[in-house]
């Protein structure tokens, strides 16, 4: 196992970093997807030459046990602190108002990334979107803290999912970061997509 800062270098013990796995793999584990080998070495194989990169976060403690912290994409860097996106949509899915939302990074200037909140409403709730940002700023900075940077929070309409339910938060990111992106067969709504597009350009996120 191989607690890997981004750029591919060990870690001492109890720093997060990227979960990797060297190769070669044991025999039973997954040695390709059918059909589709460049996805395979591109997904797992490309970042650290040589290691099979899991992509979940976490670290080894001094005795050598590894301890898995999450997703490595539920994981954001903003300021030089590595922040956890699930924490932060915890935190915001407690207020009374907020039916269902998401929490993404998106790159800053200054300070690497910054999260931004996606949030949908319960049915009957008519504050005013200004208000609700205010309250979920000033929440998540009571809970994590002001290095949190959690400015941004954006009332939306729908979220786009899959038709099993689960938030779309790669084409999110894909979206802000202004790059290409697929629809993907399993979404649920594809007519989400534009409309949140349109209300990220209105806010200045893309």
């Amino acid at each position: 196992m191989l607690g890997a800062h981004d750029e591919g270098q060990s870690l001492p013990a109890n720093q997060q970093g990227n979960i990797a796995i060297k190769l070669p793999l044991p025999p039973g584990c997954l040695s390709t997807i059918w059909g589709n080998p460049e996805r395979f070495y591109s997904g797992y194989l490309s970042q650290f030459a040589g290691y099979y990169s899991t992509g979940d976060g976490g670290y080894l403690d001094e005795d050598g046990y590894l301890f898995v912290m999450g997703r490595t994409d539920d994981v954001i860097n903003v300021a030089g602190h590595r922040l956890s996106t699930g924490e932060m949509e915890e935190i915001i899915a407690s207020h009374p108002a907020v039916a269902e939302c998401c929490v993404i990074g998106l790159p800053d200037t200054l300070k690497g990334q910054q999260p931004v909140g996606f949030v949908l409403l319960k049915n009957g709730i008519n504050t005013a979107p200004e208000r609700i940002q205010e309250e979920l700023v000033a929440l998540v900075r009571q809970e994590i803290g002001a290095l949190a940077c959690f400015k941004r929070a954006l009332v939306v309409p729908r979220l786009p999912k899959t038709r099993s339910g689960k938030i779309l938060r790669k084409l999110l990111r894909q979206i802000g970061e202004g790059q290409a992106y697929q629809i993907p067969s399993t979404i649920d709504d594809p007519a989400s997509l534009p409309e949140l597009e349109q209300l990220m350009k209105q806010h200045g996120l893309v």
